[in-house]
């Protein structure tokens, strides 16, 4: 493993990607549980579609190892799969066949578009001041995914958002089980941030391990209640074994039967978008919190990485999932030291292994992964103190794509945004010279998006 990864090089060992792996792999273990469940709403066999998104996830993340030693994972990407479900599938009436067909497109678009370094020309493109605001803005925004999926911050018609509401979760003089998964999730937060600020090794998967822990407790004397109607489930494991579901129903099934030629140019061209942008940035903001950019900006492997990312696109489609893309996820296991492809192995060696212990994996709450999120994301936000704040024709840019990404609740709107309003900023200030062909290309491009897609 030494030579082949070149840990001592990168600065690491296996104990710690191991750990890095196993941290990574916890916090995105919920797409297990969600995508099936997003893609059934389409039409899809749930058994089948955990087996494909477990299978395409391990085989793109060994991609991610084999093809750029990185430590990024790779799995379904959530809003893609809310796209091809609702979007497409319910939404523009065609079937999921015709979904997956534009999902097989779209990446087989990407691998020709990797091979000929088009993606790669677009990541070094981006100015050193926007890949770290990508890089906070991230941080930001898996912070309040995590606050999310713990209910801490929750939907309110005039403010958009609002904290959640611990008076109104009591019922008889008790706790509803929502609001008993709330305090564990704060609970979990401090206890995350204790064992990091003493630096405690495996901060973040002790962490999630122990908030999973006092949800254990909690249900064992009867403070939560399982209710799965309400999407509160049962924190103990049904069973530790399960025998992997067949991938045959979804297995091959992309179809272009009733295409109208037109609808399925613009709805690769979402995914393509969408996926580029969100890959783009991820692979920005996590190696920019793991000092993994060189002095010019650029990441090793990028060519590789974007493969990766590519080919498991197209393996998901031919096993029946949307759109593989890389985790910002990753930044957990990369906050706890992961430097290469080891951490992509461990993971995916983890997605293999989830076939035959869903059960277990799937028992994990989201409150017991929130404060990994947030705790992430406040090492992320570290990087905002990089940013040139007396130089306001960088920093409001980078100011705009750090705050979209957060509010739009999407990594690309972010990108978009910092990308047109640098490129507008600069060339009203006279400094038209700074903006290459390409970041005025691209810009072009995002406005023409918002216009026509």
């Amino acid at each position: 493993m030494e030579k082949f990864f070149k840990l001592k090089e990168n600065g690491t060992d296996t104990r710690t990607e191991l750990l890095a792996g196993l941290t990574t792999f916890m916090t995105m273990a919920y797409i297990l549980a969600v995508n099936p469940n997003i893609l059934g709403a389409a039409g899809m066999d749930k058994g089948a579609v955990f087996t494909a998104t477990a299978l395409a996830s391990a085989l793109a993340s060994f991609c991610m190892a084999f093809f750029a030693n990185l430590p990024f994972v790779l799995s379904a990407g959530m809003g893609l799969n809310a796209y091809f479900a609702y979007t497409v599938v319910l939404g523009m009436g065609y079937s999921w066949q015709v979904a997956l067909a534009a999902v097989f497109t779209e990446g087989l678009i990407f691998i020709i578009l990797s091979l000929t370094s088009v993606r790669e020309a677009i990541f070094n493109a981006i100015p050193a001041t926007l890949k770290t605001a990508v890089s906070v803005g991230i941080g930001l925004f898996i912070c309040i995914v995590g606050l999310k999926n713990a209910h801490i911050v929750v939907g309110e018609a005039s403010t958009l958002v609002t904290v959640f509401s611990f008076s109104g979760s009591v019922a008889d003089g008790t706790f509803r089980s929502e609001g008993i998964t709330v305090l564990l999730a704060l609970i979990g937060i401090l206890v995350t941030g204790y064992l990091l600020i003493r630096g405690v090794r495996g901060n973040i998967i002790l962490g999630i391990f122990i908030t999973w822990g006092l949800g254990i407790l909690c249900q064992l004397l009867g403070l939560y209640v399982p209710d799965p109607d309400a999407g509160f489930y049962s924190l103990i494991p049904t069973a530790v074994f399960s025998a992997p579901q067949s991938m045959a129903p979804t297995f091959m099934k992309m179809s272009l039967s009733g295409v109208r030629v037109m609808d399925f140019v613009v709805v690769i061209c979402a995914f393509l978008f969408v996926d580029m942008f969100d890959t783009i940035g991820t692979l920005i903001g996590c190696a920019s919190r793991a000092d993994m950019l060189d002095k010019d900006g650029k990441l090793r492997g990028i060519r590789g990485a974007l493969l990766a990312d590519a080919v498991g696109t197209v393996v998901g489609a031919i096993f029946g999932t949307s759109t593989i893309t890389t985790f910002v996820e990753s930044s957990s296991g990369i906050a706890q030291g992961g430097r290469t492809g080891l951490t992509s192995v461990t993971s995916g060696i983890l997605f293999l292994l989830a076939l035959f212990f869903s059960p277990v994996f799937l028992a994990i709450p989201s409150f017991a992964t929130a404060p990994a999120l947030v705790l992430v994301g406040f090492m992320m936000m570290q990087q905002v103190s990089k940013i040139e704040w007396n130089s306001m024709l960088d920093a409001i840019p980078a100011f705009i794509c750090i705050c979209a990404m957060p509010f739009m609740s999407s990594i690309s709107e972010g990108i978009s945004f910092g990308i047109i309003s640098w490129v507008v900023l600069h060339a009203a200030c006279g400094k038209a010279k700074e903006v290459t062909p390409l970041m005025a290309v691209l810009a072009v491009l995002f406005v023409l998006k918002y216009l026509l897609i």
